[in-house]
């Protein structure tokens, strides 16, 4: 089954908009797999379907919203089994020649499939809009209609009534040769004067909002560090007055000791003495046998009491 370029489809879609290559501007031979199923031209940005039958991407795809099959074959088909062409066939469709686009404003370029686009973006033929068609001192489509082709633009620029230049007295401003007499330097720079104090203010009103939420900001974290700190300085009194009534008690505990140690040493004094004196006695009375033991009771009973004193003070 073959698709004529006028095909109206099953559900009614037109595709009698051609989107291949027309098929009158290649030079020679095109072989008839490189043209596409559908506008019956020669293939552009083409994919293949698992039945092999080649189309233009917008052709197929425009087919596909409507119907779920290959309008060549009817075989089931969608999107996802679409395939870049076999590279046989993509080789020998970049080789095909072909006149560029500009041939009827003048343009003798033949060139290959492969490399006409690029040719035609920068060809001196292409029709290219005025580059004073729009723009920051126009509203869009209030300026230049005019299309010229691009070897002749800059000459057209020179003449174009949209084009701008800066004021000749001085105020800086780009003003169209159109609008060259009613141009007023006064009454622009008040304008842009205006606009500047509408601006500053409207950014101060900014500033200082921002200032007075920093502000706030600031103070709310203030407010509760300082809260923070005198919870804190709090808690650092209260282990101060515990620390302070610790070391009271250290202090009369110490005391206590240190007056202990004092009536031991004391006491350990008086002992080492009697029992120097004991050691005396013993030598003087060797020998004698009843008086001996009369003089040592005395200071045995003398040495019991000193023993039993530590005891008495310790209790204490």
């Amino acid at each position: 089954m073959v698709v004529d370029a006028g095909f109206i489809g099953l559900a009614g879609a037109d595709y009698s908009k051609r989107m291949g290559y027309d098929i009158e501007r290649f030079v020679g031979y095109v072989n008839e797999g490189l043209l596409c199923c559908i506008c019956r031209d020669v293939l552009e940005n083409p994919l293949q379907a698992p039945c092999e039958h080649a189309f233009c991407t917008s052709c197929i795809h425009g087919w596909l919203v409507q119907n779920h099959n290959c309008p060549e074959d009817r075989q089931a088909l969608d999107i996802s089994m679409l395939r870049p062409l076999f590279r046989y066939m993509r080789n020998d469709l970049n080789r095909l020649q072909i006149w560029c686009k500009n041939r009827q404003h003048g343009c003798e370029t033949i060139c290959s499939l492969e490399v006409i686009d690029r040719h035609e973006r920068e060809c001196e033929y292409s029709q290219v809009p005025c580059l004073n068609a729009g723009g920051i001192y126009m509203c869009y489509g209030c300026g230049c209609t005019v299309q010229v082709e691009r070897r002749n633009l800059e000459s057209h620029l020179a003449v174009c009534e949209y084009r701008s230049r800066e004021c000749p007295n001085g105020c800086g401003y780009a003003i169209l040769s159109a609008d060259d007499v009613q141009h007023n330097c006064i009454a622009e720079l008040r304008t842009e004067l205006e606009l500047l104090r509408s601006e500053m203010i409207c950014k101060v009103e900014e500033v200082r909002h921002e200032m007075e939420s920093r502000l706030d900001s600031q103070r709310r974290h203030m407010v509760q560090k300082e809260s923070l700190l005198q919870n804190e300085i709090e808690e650092l009194k209260s282990q101060m007055s515990r620390v302070m009534s610790d070391m009271r008690t250290l202090v009369a505990e110490e005391r206590q000791h240190r007056q202990e140690l004092e009536q031991a040493e004391l006491e350990k004094r008086e002992l080492m003495e009697l029992l120097k004196s004991l050691h005396k006695e013993n030598k003087l009375t060797t020998g004698e046998g009843s008086s001996k033991r009369n003089t040592s009771i005395r200071p045995l009973n003398r040495l019991e009491s000193i023993k039993r004193k530590p005891k008495e003070v310790t209790v204490i």
